[in-house]
């Protein structure tokens, strides 16, 4: 739990820092395209960061279920390959990278549906 709660608090402070740096240190620096790539690097880590919280918060109600935990390193991974992607390929402008965003996305994707598996096993203690 602890894990993913400290993973949670650490990707949110990240991406608001990274938010603030694409506001303010790529404006003059990148494309206005490459502007929207960054914020939707960056929008989607924070969505995933409060994910990695309720996964802690999940895990605290099913601590019996291991695919809670499965479904937060999903979207950890999903927050390195999809966000991580988008954020290079905007300092870089090497455009290959975006072959590893949707990977993430899928990690993201396929969270979610586990994490609904979960509920909906265990709907009970809601």
């Amino acid at each position: 739990m602890k894990l993913f709660f400290v993973l949670g608090c650490v990707n949110a402070f990240l991406s608001v820092a990274l938010g603030a740096f694409g506001a303010h240190g790529l404006r003059q620096r990148v494309s206005p395209e490459l502007l929207i790539t960054w914020e939707k690097g960056v929008d989607y880590q924070m969505y995933h960061a409060l994910a990695l919280l309720l996964v802690a918060l999940c895990i605290k109600t099913w601590p019996e279920v291991r695919r809670v935990r499965t479904a937060g390193l999903l979207f950890f991974v999903g927050i390195v390959l999809f966000s991580g992607s988008l954020y290079v390929l905007v300092l870089t402008q090497v455009t290959v990278l975006g072959l590893i965003t949707p990977v993430g996305g899928i990690s993201f994707l396929c969270g979610w549906c586990l994490l609904a598996l979960c509920a909906s096993q265990f709907d009970s203690r809601w």
